[in-house]
């Protein structure tokens, strides 16, 4: 028998032997438990720290949403209430106002993206040392909140701080009461929040500036096409996935500017930059309404729910992948 049968022939009994195990390993209902016991152990870690950290709280804020109860008492003392908690939160006029600020705070995610994008450009364009200006501008997005809301705590003093008495020295008499006042203080907040995520998107929009091909600007150019045209018939269509996931993240994280204005206002004056998450610190941990504060964590997810819902939704008639 030549070398070159006995060569098929092994080739053929491994194949053989090869599908009776995967035959074997089918029929049994146990077979290939190593590999699913391993990728169990490694996947372990997370899935229990999500699921006492994240799933679970949710779960049980869901059930406490329909309670009165203060988690000082103790579980037993909780007295379902049915859906009392959210008409007394639908009919409270602190709890609207913070929903409205907070829709009006939404204002703030389009400008960011307009600054970002725009700066984006000149630095991709037009500016040398580009990594310099990265970091820059990037400074204040990874600075401590608490930092940066004392900072400008004393910047927009309504008296001694340098804003106003700049704007005093420029002949401004009555300059804003900006924190101090009613009118001013949720844009004294919105100000704060553009000037901190301009660099978390300037990067992003960055990237994405990068992966779109030259050779559309150069053919531009050569049929005469203006720098505006060019930016808004190649570079705004192109960078539109990127300007949908920062649109997306940076709405819901309008829902959770905490720290901020805790340290910055702590709500007012006067409620006028109460959002719905101070509300619920507010309630959950000074007055201990634990079932109230839980009804206000459910408004809030259906309504980021449904906005991120609504925006996937229209993104297909915007957004060019």
């Amino acid at each position: 028998m030549s070398s070159e049968v006995k060569a098929e022939l092994k080739v053929k009994e491994k194949s053989a032997q090869s599908k009776a195990k995967v035959k074997k390993k089918n029929g049994d209902p146990f077979g290939g438990w190593r590999e699913n016991l391993a990728g169990w152990i490694f996947i372990a870690p997370m899935l229990i720290g999500t699921s006492i950290l994240v799933l679970f709280p949710m779960a049980a804020s869901f059930v406490l949403s329909f309670t009165d109860w203060n988690f000082v008492s103790g579980y037993e003392n909780a007295s379902f209430v049915g859906l009392a908690n959210f008409i007394t939160l639908f009919n409270n006029d602190v709890f609207i106002q913070s929903l409205i600020n907070n829709f009006v705070v939404l204002i703030a995610i389009p400008i960011t993206l307009i600054f970002s994008l725009g700066i984006a450009v000149i630095i991709n364009k037009y500016i040398f040392f580009k990594d310099f200006f990265k970091v820059i501008f990037f400074m204040p997005f990874i600075s401590s909140v608490v930092a940066v809301a004392v900072v400008f705590r004393v910047l927009f003093h309504p008296s001694e701080g340098p804003v106003n008495q700049f704007l005093m020295s420029i002949g401004i008499d009555n300059p804003p009461g900006w924190i101090a006042d009613t009118t001013y203080a949720l844009p004294s907040v919105m100000i704060i929040m553009i000037w901190t995520s301009i660099g978390f998107n300037l990067i992003i929009y960055l990237a994405g500036l990068q992966n779109i091909p030259k050779e559309l600007y150069e053919a531009a150019q050569i049929d005469g096409a203006s720098a505006w045209y060019q930016f808004t018939k190649i570079t705004v269509p192109l960078v539109s996935p990127t300007t949908f996931l920062l649109f997306v993240t940076g709405i819901i994280s309008s829902f959770k500017i905490f720290d901020l204005i805790i340290v910055l206002t702590n709500g007012g004056p006067a409620n006028s930059t109460n959002i719905p998450v101070v509300y619920l610190y507010q309630q959950a941990f000074l007055e201990l309404k634990t079932g109230y504060s839980s009804a206000i964590a459910l408004v809030m997810f259906i309504i980021i729910l449904a906005i991120t819902y609504i925006q996937f939704v229209g993104q297909k008639k915007w957004v060019n992948y």
